[in-house]
């Protein structure tokens, strides 16, 4: 319609107006109704109130200079916010790498053990390394309960999600990376300054190594 009337040098066609009418007239189709968005598959809340009740775990991924991809696989405890493991590979994010950081994560907070003493939650998103049968089976078998977060819900692992932010931000972005071999080096640095000394505010402004110290010596009292 609105070709015609320009090819016949008429009045251009208001679409709001016409919209507007259709719609008191009833002429317009029905919306298509929105889907129900899908309930959360844990308690909706990803902190919980003591440490090793449950872990989140989730990736991120940065070029070097050299242009070499670095993709890191960590778990956080989503009590006291230790980053207990971490991976690092030029390759895909794989179920190996991940059920090497959740054994990793284990023997860190446990010692040389095979299974945690009490079952854990293990919350991440639904990529395929992590919903895999194997991983599953292999989470179950050393006391990690997987749990994921829906598919239009990212933000039911934000605790994961924030931790990416705070890492790309306050050290990727600085650390030299000229080749994947120094970047790991340097992640590793990372790591282990976020765990020692950087403040977080649910923690009262302590680290989360820091916030573990006083807890497990208040305990003792």
């Amino acid at each position: 319609m609105r070709s015609e009337r320009e090819r016949q040098c008429a009045a251009s066609v208001n679409a709001k107006r016409v919209y507007r009418v259709m719609r008191e007239d009833g002429l317009l189709l029905e919306r298509r109704p929105k889907p129900p968005r899908p309930q959360r598959r844990h308690d909706g809340k990803v902190a919980v109130p003591r440490s090793n009740q449950r872990w989140c775990s989730d990736g991120f991924e940065f070029r070097c200079d050299n242009g070499e991809p670095l993709r890191v696989s960590f778990a956080l405890d989503c009590c006291d916010r230790e980053a207990m493991s971490w991976a690092a590979t030029t390759g895909g994010h794989s179920g190996d790498v991940v059920r090497d950081v959740m054994l990793a994560a284990i023997e860190h907070r446990f010692g040389n053990v095979s299974k945690a003493p009490e079952q854990i939650e293990w919350l991440s998103d639904n990529g395929s390394a992590y919903i895999a049968e194997k991983t599953r089976t292999f989470a179950s078998g050393i006391g990690l309960k997987p749990l994921t977060t829906p598919v239009c819900s990212p933000q039911s692992n934000g605790m994961a999600e924030s931790f990416v932010k705070t890492m790309k931000r306050d050290y990727v972005a600085f650390m030299p990376k000229p080749d994947a071999a120094t970047a790991v080096h340097n992640l590793a640095v990372a790591f282990e300054h976020y765990n020692e000394k950087h403040p977080h505010s649910a923690l009262k402004y302590r680290s989360p190594r820091e916030f573990r110290r006083r807890t497990d010596s208040s305990t003792l009292v």
